[in-house]
């Protein structure tokens, strides 16, 4: 039996049809005979990540059990081993895989099954956060916080009397049938509700969180959506004032205003594959103070090379606090300076052509060719790096400039005309 609900880097599918109850317990089966794990963490979207308390715990292993911000209908897993390293597709998540295909395991022996115990570590979990901020320079910021009924909520109540913030609390009680729509910033159509708040309560900025809160997404003061391209500059930065000469983690889908960054304050930006397997990994070799992708995935060393949804909006309010300044005016000369619309997805009938295709067309002109994740090309004054969906007949999008707005009008619409032509 072929199971479709494993991908590149973690486990997801429909339930019924992609997954059921049989088919999590021979994942859970094959992932202990595999791994060999003595004791293992497993949280849930409403509880804590588990990825904290893998390394925190000192477990031979964690198990999330998440949809994120997949539909209702969907669940899936992520599997990390010791130390809270990522388990993907070439460092065991192929070997579960036909483990749980082959379904051959020998009987339980119900004399030496394990046990459970239920923790809290929500106290270490905020002293942990609290760790990465000067509290004590912090302004009385007023903050929209929207969890989007998902598992952040709980912990935005728990930092709340460790910080001078004013929280205006939306959609935060968790709730697994999600009445106000799927967690997910991402899609512009959940954006409202924040920005709406943000500016009826002239808040200093809004902060709205995926189903698990291992992302983050960031409104100015304006109300308007953050693109997760420039917070990765802005941490970058903050890192490297602390941190000189560190080495920070970047994805190619955008990268001049990291580059950028990274170079005037006397950093080294080094490019990893697009996923949280991979920077981890990457982090890792490098000892990578930071690493972040444009999605708002945001992975911190001291967070045992992990990313979380928590430790960037409060680095941003440090930042708020010390400059004195809104968040729009922070960014606005980075966006003016490496201006992009952020990624844009189209579905094609054949991915693999239709980037052939573009590549084709404009490799010629191009100075630099890059494949780590799909394509990038770079020309004098814009680049764009085009790349395929894992799950989907999907192919992604994503232009920068030097400087010009117009150009990356110009530039993306071709680049789309050639695409779906």
């Amino acid at each position: 039996m072929s199971l479709t609900c494993f991908k590149a880097y973690d486990i997801r599918g429909k339930l019924g049809e992609e997954l059921n109850e049989d088919i999590v317990y021979r994942i859970g089966r094959a992932y202990a005979q595999f791994l060999q794990p003595k004791s293992v963490v497993v949280g849930g979207d409403v509880r804590l990540t588990s990825y904290f308390a893998t390394s925190y715990l000192k477990t031979d292993g964690g198990i999330e059990i998440t949809a994120s911000h997949n539909p209702i209908d969907y669940n899936g897993m992520k599997l990390v081993r010791a130390n809270s390293k990522p388990i993907s597709g070439d460092t065991g998540l192929n070997d579960i895989r036909r483990l749980a295909e082959d379904n051959n395991f020998a009987p339980v022996n119900f004399a030496a099954r394990g046990g459970i115990r239920e923790l809290s570590i929500l106290d270490a979990y905020v002293q942990h956060l609290l760790s990465y901020v000067d509290v004590a320079q912090l302004k009385p910021l007023r903050l929209v916080v929207n969890a989007g009924n998902g598992a952040a909520g709980h912990v935005i109540d728990a930092l709340e009397a460790h910080l001078p913030f004013e929280f205006i609390k939306i959609n935060h009680e968790p709730d697994g049938t999600f009445p106000n729509g799927i967690p997910n910033p991402l899609l512009v159509e959940n954006r409202a509700s924040t920005t709406a708040a943000v500016i009826a309560h002239k808040a200093d900025m809004g902060i709205a969180w995926d189903g698990d809160f291992d992302r983050c997404f960031l409104f100015d003061e304006t109300g308007a959506f953050t693109e997760g391209y420039y917070i990765v500059g802005l941490l970058a930065e903050a890192f490297l004032l602390k941190n000189p000469g560190a080495k920070i983690i970047h994805d190619p889908r955008l990268t001049w205003n990291t580059l950028d960054i990274a170079q005037k304050n006397g950093g080294r930006a080094i490019q990893s594959k697009t996923g949280h397997a991979f920077i981890k990994e990457r982090m890792r070799e490098e000892d990578a103070v930071y690493g972040g992708e444009m999605s708002a995935h945001h992975y911190f060393r001291d967070f045992f090379y992990c990313d979380s949804g928590m430790i960037p909006w409060l680095l941003v309010c440090e930042l708020l606090s010390r400059k004195g300044q809104t968040l729009s005016s922070m960014l606005e000369d980075r966006i003016a300076k490496f201006p992009s619309p952020g990624e844009i997805n189209s579905h094609v009938e054949d991915p693999k052509s239709a980037i052939e295709k573009v590549f084709n067309h404009y490799v010629s002109g191009a100075n630099l060719i890059d494949k780590t994740d799909g394509i990038s090309l770079e020309f004098d004054n814009w680049r764009f790096n085009l790349r395929m969906s894992n799950t989907e007949p999907v192919v992604r999008l994503n232009v920068e400039s030097r400087n010009d707005q117009s150009l990356v009008k110009q530039k993306t619409t071709e680049v789309l005309n050639l695409l779906n032509s």
